[in-house]
């Protein structure tokens, strides 16, 4: 979660007094990164992505190597690479979408994906802090319970994940002066054969999922607030 210094609530942006037809709800949309998860499940444990969703759209965090905005907008409930599993509803807000984009882009100052940790800051962990600064209240718990086990990460993840991954180069363009967003475009991919320790931060990232062959997508990047 971003260093509680720094947080910005909706209080504090004033979002929670906003006109009424600025209301929106705050959605946590849950993914499976792997069909085990279907049997995990009923323990208590599974591998999952989750993203937020506020005013249309889908907010999640990913890993990349670069020390700038890791945080990235997709359509809701699509996120590339993974498989939709549910939707949890965390209530409504007050907020207009520029002040929304505002929130989002201080959060992104927070969120570099080179600082994306398997462990300690993956993409739950992001969900959860955008939902206690929005609603608070905090995602559910079996969603990221895998990270919150630790030192049973490694060994609980599946061999289907511990495969050769394909590294990717993110590029930043300049999308619209409107939404101030910054689309990712893919450069020269490296194969590596070993899984090592930048590997294992992109298990839970869909940076990592999106192959050469088939681009970005629909992803894309929140540009952060310049402090």
């Amino acid at each position: 979660m971003g260093d509680e210094s720094t947080s910005h609530s909706v209080s504090q942006l004033g979002g929670i007094d906003g006109n009424k037809s600025c209301e929106t709800q705050v959605v946590l949309n849950v993914y499976d990164l792997t069909p085990l998860n279907n049997y995990t499940v009923w323990f208590g444990l599974g591998i999952f992505h989750s993203g937020i969703e506020v005013h249309g759209k889908e907010y999640g965090f990913g890993a990349h190597d670069f020390p700038v905005s890791g945080v990235f907008e997709v359509e809701p409930r699509s996120c590339p690479g993974f498989i939709y599993r549910c939707s949890v509803s965390l209530g409504r807000i007050n907020m207009h979408p520029s002040e929304f984009r505002t929130f989002i882009e201080n959060v992104a100052s927070e969120y570099h994906g080179d600082t994306y940790h398997l462990i300690s800051k993956n993409c739950n962990h992001f969900t959860d802090d955008m939902a206690c600064r929005l609603t608070q209240k905090r995602i559910p718990g079996w969603v990221n319970r895998l990270a919150r086990l630790g030192s049973l990460c490694s060994c609980l993840l599946p061999e289907s994940l511990q495969v050769t991954t394909v590294k990717q180069i993110p590029e930043y363009h300049h999308e619209s002066e409107e939404d101030d967003t910054e689309t990712l475009s893919i450069t020269t991919p490296r194969v590596s054969e070993e899984l090592d320790d930048d590997q294992e931060k992109r298990l839970l990232s869909p940076l990592a999922a999106m192959s050469p062959v088939a681009g970005s997508g629909d992803v894309t990047f929140v540009k952060e607030a310049h402090k």
